[in-house]
C-alpha cells in the first residue's frame, strides 16, 4: 500500500494563540498500514491547567465581542476549511482510516457547522414574561457560560469538533478541546486553519493527550464552567461523575435497532440497514447496531443484505474503488471479533464475511458481515459493536418487536420500516430514543437537527445539533427592572 501524500502539520499544543510542545510524545499511526506518521504531544495535569488559564484569561474579552463579530469569524473559519478541504480530507483519511470520499465530504460539513452557526447566533433571542408584580419589567437573556471542555472522539475527527466549537465560540464561549489521541494530527491541522482564519488567542486551546489525563484534568478544573463529550457511554458516565455539577452536554453510545415490518419496502429497508452498518465501517454512534425483522421477510431482507455485503470493496482508503476502510484501532477491531465469535458460539449464523483481513495492509480491515439467528442475549445484540456488522434478530409480531427494541440500555437513534404510518408512528413514540426515522435508516439526520439520546439510557444528555447546541452552551438568564 502506498503512502499518500501528507501535508506538513504543527504537532503541538495550541495555547493562548501559541504552538506548544511537551517533552513526552505519542504516535500518530495509519491504521490501514500500521505505520507511525507522525508524533504528537502527550500532555499531562500541568499543560492542561495552562491551557485552561488561557481560556479563561481569553473568556471575558471574547465574550464582550459583539455578535455580529463573532459571526463574522465563524464565517472566516468556514471559508478557510472550503480553501483547505482536500488537504484535510486527506489527512483524515491517512489518521482516521475511512475512505477519502467519506473523508472529504466530513471536512465539507464542518464547513457548513461554521456557517450555520453563524447564522444562528444572529438569531438567538430571548423573552419578556409577565409578571405578576405590574412594577416589573421582566426579560430573559442567554449569555457563554465561560469556559468550556471539549472531548472529541476519533470516528468523525473533523465534523464532531465542530459541532461544539462551531456554536460555542459563536455564542461567546472560550473552549478547551481535547481531541481522541488516535486522531489528534487532523485536530492539529484543523487548528491550524481557525487560527490561520483569525480567531483571537485564547478562544479555542488545543489539548492533545490521553483522555484519562488531560481530558480528566479538564472536566474536574474549577475554571471550567461546563463540559461537551462525544464517545462511549462508559467515559460520558466517568465525565459525569468527574464533573458532576457543571452542566453537561453528552453525546454518547447507541445500538439502535432498524425495525423491518412485514409490509416494508424490502429493497429500501435492506439499502438503509447496510448503509448504516458500512459507512466509516460501521464506526457511527447511529449505525445499524441490530436489525429487528418480521419472520415473513426476514430471509428476502437477509439476501438483499448479502447482495449489499458482497458490493462493498475494503481496501486501501485512497484508492477510488475502495468502499470501505479499515477500523481506527485495536480496541474496537478487538470488539468486532469478540461480538461475531460469541454470536456464532451461541448459534447464530454468517451469511456473509465475518473475518478479519490483515491481508489488505493491517490487522485493522474487517469484512463487512452479515449474521443473521441473532438471539436477544447475544453480545452482538446487547453491545455497541461499532464495526461493519449487521446483526439479523427475527420477530412474529409488533409486541415482540417492540419488546426487542425496548429490551436494551441504549436509545439513540432506530429506524422503523413500514407502508403503515399509524403503526410507525406508535412505534415511534413508544421507544425512548432521542432519534426515530421512519422509512429511513439510523444514520439519518442533518446538522441543524436535534441528535442525542433519550432520557433514562446510557446515550446521553442533551441535544446536538443547530440551536439545540446553541442553547446548552448558553445560560439562560432572568433580568428584571422595577419601574
Amino acid at each position: 500500500m502506498d503512502a499518500p501524500y501528507m501535508p506538513a502539520v504543527k504537532t503541538a499544543n495550541y495555547i493562548g494563540g501559541s504552538w506548544v510542545s511537551e517533552p513526552e510524545t505519542m504516535p500518530a499511526v495509519n491504521p490501514a498500514t500500521g505505520e507511525t506518521i507522525a508524533n504528537l504531544p502527550k500532555s499531562g495535569r500541568e499543560t492542561a491547567a495552562r491551557a485552561v488559564a488561557a481560556a479563561k484569561a481569553a473568556a471575558a474579552g471574547w465574550a464582550a465581542t459583539p455578535v455580529f463579530e463573532r459571526a463574522a469569524v465563524c464565517v472566516a473559519i468556514a471559508s478557510a476549511i472550503d480553501a483547505q478541504r482536500d488537504a484535510l480530507a486527506r489527512l483524515l483519511s491517512l489518521e482516521q482510516g475511512k475512505i477519502l470520499a467519506e473523508a472529504t465530504g466530513e471536512v465539507g460539513k464542518a464547513a457548513d457547522g461554521f456557517r450555520l452557526a453563524a447564522e444562528l447566533v444572529k438569531q438567538m433571542g430571548g423573552q419578556t414574561l409577565p409578571a405578576e408584580d405590574p412594577t416589573k419589567l421582566v426579560m430573559t437573556i442567554r449569555q457563554p457560560r465561560g469556559v468550556y471542555g471539549v472531548i472529541t472522539p476519533w470516528n468523525f475527527p473533523v465534523n464532531i469538533p465542530v459541532e461544539y466549537l462551531a456554536p460555542g465560540i459563536a455564542t461567546g464561549n472560550t473552549i478547551v478541546w481535547v481531541p481522541a489521541p488516535s486522531t489528534s494530527l487532523v485536530a492539529c491541522a484543523l487548528m491550524e486553519v481557525i487560527e490561520k482564519a483569525g480567531l483571537p488567542a485564547g478562544v479555542i486551546n488545543l489539548l492533545i493527550g490521553e483522555g484519562a489525563t488531560a481530558g480528566d484534568a479538564v472536566v474536574v478544573h474549577p475554571d471550567v464552567a461546563a463540559i461537551g463529550f462525544t464517545g462511549s457511554a462508559a467515559t460520558g458516565r466517568r465525565i459525569a461523575e468527574r464533573g458532576a455539577g457543571k452542566p453537561l452536554l453528552l453525546e454518547l453510545g447507541g445500538n439502535g435497532p432498524v425495525v423491518v415490518f412485514e409490509d416494508a419496502d424490502i429493497d429500501a429497508a435492506a439499502a438503509a440497514a447496510a448503509g448504516g452498518a458500512f459507512f466509516n465501517a460501521g464506526q457511527v454512534c447511529a449505525a445499524t447496531g441490530r436489525v429487528l425483522a418480521h419472520h415473513s421477510v426476514v430471509d428476502r431482507l437477509c439476501e438483499k443484505l448479502v447482495e449489499h455485503a458482497a458490493r462493498q470493496v475494503p481496501g486501501d482508503p485512497f484508492h477510488q474503488g475502495t468502499t470501505m476502510g479499515p477500523l481506527n484501532n485495536a480496541k474496537v477491531a478487538a470488539k468486532v471479533k469478540e461480538h461475531i465469535d460469541d454470536a456464532v458460539a451461541a448459534g447464530a449464523r454468517i451469511l456473509h464475511g465475518g473475518k478479519p483481513r490483515p491481508d489488505l495492509g493491517s490487522g485493522l480491515f474487517f469484512e463487512p458481515t452479515v449474521i443473521r439467528d441473532v438471539t436477544r442475549d447475544m453480545k452482538i445484540n446487547r453491545e455497541e459493536t461499532f464495526g461493519p456488522v449487521v446483526p439479523v434478530l427475527a420477530f412474529k409480531d409488533e409486541n415482540e418487536a417492540l419488546d426487542l427494541a425496548l429490551d436494551s440500555e441504549y436509545g439513540l437513534s432506530v429506524g422503523v420500516f413500514t407502508r403503515d404510518v399509524t403503526r410507525g408512528v406508535k412505534v415511534a413514540k413508544a421507544i425512548p430514543a432521542g432519534i426515530v426515522n421512519i422509512n429511513a435508516g439510523s444514520t439519518w439526520w442533518e446538522i441543524h437537527l436535534p441528535f442525542g439520546g433519550g432520557s433514562g439510557t446510557k446515550s446521553g444528555i442533551g441535544r446536538l445539533g443547530g440551536i439545540h447546541t446553541m442553547e446548552a452552551m448558553t445560560e439562560l438568564k432572568m433580568v428584571t427592572i422595577t419601574l
